[in-house]
């Protein structure tokens, strides 16, 4: 039974990392896995951010709850925190547009936006309980 327990919990979480990134796509106008194929560095530390600060946030919710429901349900709630950091960040810095500098390659703004994905997902994954 508990092997049975870890599997189903290993792929929900798979699954909900999975989604996590294919809803990061959705919020960028440019195609993700197309700047990857060209070599854009700095996408793929922005989107290297978002899936280490998803895996964060999967990997307490999973540890601070014994329900994969419950687990779901506060991976949920990081989540959209996460989300809305990332807006909240594009709000307070009128003069950048994250996106156009990621799509054009600007390496400081993906170190930038890595590390507040992580950051974000740390300072979240606090009041998961």
């Amino acid at each position: 039974m508990i092997v049975l327990n870890i599997l189903i919990s290993v792929i929900v979480i798979v699954v909900l990392q999975l989604l996590g990134m294919v809803i990061f796509s959705l919020m960028t106008p440019y195609n993700d896995l197309e700047e990857l194929k060209k070599g854009n560095a700095a996408v793929g530390l922005a989107m290297g951010g978002k899936f280490f600060g998803t895996a964060i946030l999967l990997g307490v919710s999973a540890y601070t709850n014994a329900s994969i429901w419950h687990m779901m349900l506060w991976f949920a709630v990081g989540y959209i925190c996460l989300i809305a950091a990332y807006w909240i960040f594009e709000l307070v810095t009128p003069g950048l547009k994250l996106s156009e500098h990621l799509k054009n390659g600007n390496i400081a703004i993906g170190i930038l936006l890595c590390f507040v994905f992580i950051g974000m997902s740390f300072a979240v994954s606090s009041l998961i309980i």
